[in-house]
């Protein structure tokens, strides 16, 4: 059955306008969220991170310990303070860097799927719409940089496929920035350096990936030393004592029946965490799975009913429809791995750590399941042509022109 013939120009009129309309949906939501808070929010931990900026734009003195895992959003906020700029300069700043970001997700899931806009629009109408992503846009928190940085990390994996030195300087100066935005950050880095090693492991010449192997044996001491210093900061033993599954808050937490065995004193950070997990390992591994549940389901004691049905309603589909798309053979191998590991690694993450009691450490993640969801989503029984070295066509990031000659390797 044909659709009516208004409702068919309708509907070839925002297929025309589609990226100016996906310009004012953004501009729409920005403006929501100003009115919703009064303007730029001050929540939880905003104090610290002022405090922090104020002190390196008067005095240009850096705090150590546990705050200078969060050095580049206080050295960000400070800039905006030095101008004299204040919270309306730091918010109105995180949103323009936010809608830079946005553009260039779109450009990378465009990329992926062969140029086609319809791909990248679906994903990019997921990031804007979605509440719980652009709200941190006007909170003095991290979040909307984290989350900023790390679309802009997808988008500068995708770019390497052309095989051009300033696209990997761009990349690498990408996943410094994460890095240094948050403690957490790593996980961008880590889930890129994952998905090189599976490039590696591909090859038909194994001599690069042996080396890669001997390489992290080798490096193997240095990993563990970060990996405690990582953990240092932290009390995990005491979340794990209360059987917390969100932070400090007592609500599903987990109990035993028995006493638990607690790890020595000296015992160093991540040994301890060892050390409980193989002497508790039904009570650790009750606390994994509980803190799993909590961080995917989106169904927190702290949330309103609408909340929690529109989390099932939308989210649980969409993790379905993400796992099929990291599946698809057809979209560059390296870019699935690098999206999938980029949500795995923070639910594994969460899972040895603690859940908060909001969104604060999902919504970063989100925009990899909606991008893997949307490559699902817009599949088509063609391959998808090769936006990279081979035969590539030499566009901006935005994905503008024909695409170039079809992939020969899609994988």
């Amino acid at each position: 059955m044909q659709w009516p013939p208004l409702l068919r120009t309708f509907s070839r009129w925002l297929w025309l306008h589609h990226p100016r309309l996906l310009v004012a949906l953004w501009v729409l939501v920005q403006l929501w969220f100003l009115r919703r808070y009064h303007g730029p929010h001050f929540a939880n931990d905003s104090a610290r991170y002022l405090e922090y900026a104020t002190n390196i734009a008067e005095h240009g003195t850096f705090e150590r310990g546990h705050n200078l895992r969060y050095v580049l959003y206080p050295l960000f906020q400070s800039l905006w303070l030095w101008l004299g700029a204040g919270w309306w300069g730091i918010v109105l700043a995180q949103m323009a860097v936010a809608g830079l970001a946005a553009r260039a997700f779109y450009g990378a899931i465009r990329q992926l799927d062969g140029g086609r806009r319809s791909t990248a629009a679906l994903a990019t109408v997921a990031i804007i719409a979605w509440p719980d992503i652009q709200l941190f846009n006007a909170f003095l928190l991290t979040e909307s940089l984290f989350i900023s940085l790390t679309l802009l990390s997808i988008a500068a994996f995708v770019r390497v496929r052309r095989g051009r030195p300033g696209d990997w300087a761009l990349l690498l100066l990408a996943l410094l920035a994460v890095l240094l935005v948050r403690p957490n950050g790593f996980l961008v880095p880590l889930a890129a350096a994952l998905a090189g090693l599976d490039a590696l492991r591909r090859q038909r010449d194994r001599r690069a990936w042996r080396a890669a192997l001997l390489l992290l044996v080798l490096a193997s001491p240095l990993l563990w030393q970060a990996l405690n210093h990582q953990l240092e900061t932290y009390y995990l033993m005491d979340t794990y004592e209360r059987g917390e599954l969100i932070f400090r808050s007592p609500l599903w937490a987990v109990k035993s029946a028995t006493p638990l065995l607690m790890p020595p004193p000296g015992t160093g950070p991540a040994a301890r965490v060892l050390y409980f997990a193989t002497h508790n390992p039904g009570y650790f591994g009750r606390l994994v799975l509980g803190k799993l549940f909590v961080f995917v389901s989106y169904l927190k004691p702290h949330y309103s009913l609408a909340h929690r049905v529109l989390g099932v309603a939308v989210l649980w589909p969409t993790y379905w429809l993400a796992a099929r798309g990291a599946g698809l053979r057809r979209v560059w191998r390296p870019a699935r791995v690098f999206l999938a590991g980029v949500f795995l690694l923070q639910a594994a993450i969460i899972s040895f750590t603690v859940d908060d009691w909001d969104v604060r450490f999902l919504a970063p993640v989100l925009p990899a399941v909606f991008g893997l969801a949307a490559l699902w989503l817009g599949r088509k029984e063609r391959p998808a042509p090769l936006l990279g070295k081979e035969g590539m066509s030499s566009r901006r990031l935005d994905g503008g022109g024909s695409p170039g000659c079809a992939d020969r390797a899609t994988q």
